[in-house]
């Protein structure tokens, strides 16, 4: 099959920021018009496959209507993730007021990004990311889209290659997602493009004055550059029987299949801890027909971070789906004999469990940062370009960095973010010297509701309803000194 020329619109159909939607082949392609001209994208986000028709054009830039990837609508070049892949870009003529589509013998979805080739002559410096999580792995791939030549090392200490941390809690825990689709990028990926993946690596210390990184075997490596992006570790529980078999925290691929494994044989669980992540687990679990109870000591979950209201309806709807809400409650003990077999509670509660996970949240790994001044939560602060100093950056759940619209030093612990501030040291690290200007953005799927946050207020003097949260259809506005500082939204963009 050869090219062909499709009609798909009329220019005066039309205007300035509109957007529309055409199907070949059961592939959608995107036609914008911006500044008088039209452009042709691919139409579906490569992360998820989002329809971007429903997503949102400004300025130049195309935004997913899911989890924010964003892409330069003229061109399809990929601007920030959760997508790691670009948009295959269209070719379009326009005769007299018809708009004219050259639609290619095969229509692409996605395209990897462009992308330099390693070359010791051009550049002999090494640059390493330590981590191979949401940020590490960005930032080595941003790296190489930046026209970086040199040797490029990620080093995590885990024994995979990097993959999705956030379906681990959803549909892979729940057996709906197979495990060929966790890895972020093929084995060849990383060949191909010349990055180095150290795996089963364990940092013991980062020497700043000899550039130098040392390993728990021994081995050391030199860096020109550094990304410290090695994520969180999950807090534990110092109470007794925590050591009893069949207690989990769930961080890594292997903890999610230990827990699947467990959970096959398991009659009752309980999840210890309100956390995102903890509640997603917990109706993960519910979905394979166990019981499963939340313990927690607040009185409603996410009332902190979200607000009665809207942690009330999350709290609904977790019990309309099965799990059963302990809270305003404190772990007193594990009982078990070698395996845990209920949780006594300080009222002296005693819930049956055969299976525990705990969910009270992560902390910095920089605990073997001893060269570094860490902030009291054990985090390192950088500067607008995620400099720690000259030649080492951070990113991720361990930076702290300024709000730009508040001049407040924040910290954000979610996976899109993680990503966007990996891509934005990898600029930085690669000389283009652009400061930090990004809005966060998380999401969280809770029972079948989709629930997106953007921006950042951790304290508040109201929210603003547009809708109702009982109804699941809603917009919250985080207002403080009479500004917005968040919004947040189910069944609303």
């Amino acid at each position: 099959m050869k090219s062909k020329e499709i009609t798909v619109a009329k220019t005066t159909e039309m205007k300035d920021g509109d957007t529309k939607k055409i199907e070949i082949d059961e592939k959608e392609i995107l036609i914008s018009r911006i500044d008088g001209k039209f452009y042709a994208v691919g139409g579906s986000c490569p992360h998820y496959g989002a329809s971007l028709a429903e997503g949102v054009l400004c300025g130049d830039q195309i935004y997913c209507p899911w989890h924010h990837a964003s892409f330069n609508a003229k061109t399809g070049e990929l601007e920030n993730p959760p997508s790691r892949d670009s948009l295959p870009e269209f070719e379009l003529k326009i005769e007299d007021e018809n708009v004219v589509l050259i639609v290619p013998e095969k229509i692409e979805k996605s395209r990897v990004p462009d992308m330099a080739k390693k070359d010791p002559q051009a550049d002999d410096r090494t640059f390493v990311v330590l981590g191979g999580g949401a940020a590490g792995n960005m930032a080595a791939q941003t790296l190489r889209e930046d026209g970086f030549q040199g040797r490029i090392v990620m080093v995590t200490k885990e024994n995979r290659l990097p993959y999705d941390r956030p379906n681990l809690s959803k549909p892979y825990m729940r057996g709906e997602a197979e495990a060929e689709w966790l890895p972020l990028r093929s084995e060849d990926f990383y060949q191909k493009h010349d990055i180095e993946v150290l795996l089963q690596h364990k940092v013991t210390n980062v020497d700043r004055s000899g550039k130098t990184i040392i390993f728990e075997n021994g081995d050391t490596l030199k860096y020109d550059k550094l990304l410290l992006a090695t994520g969180g570790v999950p807090r534990t529980l110092d109470v007794p029987g925590a050591d009893l078999k069949n207690i989990f925290i769930l961080r890594s691929w292997d903890d999610a299949d230990d827990i699947i494994s467990a959970a096959e044989k398991a009659k009752s669980v309980a999840v210890i801890g309100a956390s995102f992540i903890g509640t997603e687990v917990a109706f993960s679990l519910s979905k394979r027909n166990l019981p499963v109870t939340v313990i927690a000591p607040e009185s409603v979950v996410f009332e902190l971070v979200l607000g009665e209201k809207i942690g009330s309806m999350f709290q609904n709807l977790h019990k309309q789906n099965g799990v059963d809400l302990n809270l305003g409650s404190k772990i007193e003990k594990f009982v078990g004999n070698g395996r845990v077999q209920s949780v006594v509670l300080q009222n002296d509660e005693h819930i049956d469990a055969d299976l525990v996970i705990i969910g009270i949240g992560v902390k910095p790994a920089t605990d073997f940062l001893s060269e570094f001044d860490l902030q009291s939560d054990g985090s390192l602060l950088v500067d607008e370009y995620f400099r720690v100093d000259e030649d080492v950056y951070a990113a991720g759940d361990i930076a702290t960095f300024r709000d730009f619209r508040t001049s407040e030093n924040i910290r954000v612990e979610h996976w899109r973010v993680a990503e966007q501030q990996g891509r934005h040291a990898a600029h930085n690290m690669a000389g283009k010297r652009v400061k930090y200007k990004n809005i966060p953005f998380f999401w969280t799927s809770q029972v079948d509701l989709h629930f997106r946050y953007v921006g950042y207020a951790e304290k508040w003097d109201e929210i603003i309803f547009d809708g109702d949260p009982d109804s699941q259809q809603f917009l919250a506005f985080y207002v403080k000194d009479d500004k917005v500082h968040a919004a947040a939204g189910v069944g609303r963009d």
